[in-house]
């Protein structure tokens, strides 16, 4: 899967995680679209190594799912620094 399709997954991935994750996490629409694209990548990543997923195909379920995943993992980790930082 080529860079645009990444891009293109991980805007969608980070809105979904947006949707799925409960409360606030700050950080406006823009930047948790910039973090689904980071964390579909981290998801893409972490599927290759730990569970050796070909991720070829843009309409794989599997491809998806990792995406969502990264995207929500990389939201709730941005949630705790941020929240860390405005309760100092």
């Amino acid at each position: 899967m080529g860079f645009f399709s990444f891009l293109i997954l991980g805007l969608i991935a980070g809105a979904i995680a947006k949707l799925i994750l409960p409360g606030k996490q700050g950080g406006g629409w823009f930047v948790t679209l910039l973090l689904g694209v980071v964390g579909a990548m981290l998801g893409g990543w972490l599927g290759g190594v730990l569970f050796n997923v070909d991720l070829q195909g843009f309409f794989s379920l599997t491809t998806w799912l990792l995406a969502i995943g990264g995207s929500i993992l990389v939201l709730l980790i941005y949630g705790l620094i941020v929240g860390r930082g405005r309760k100092a």
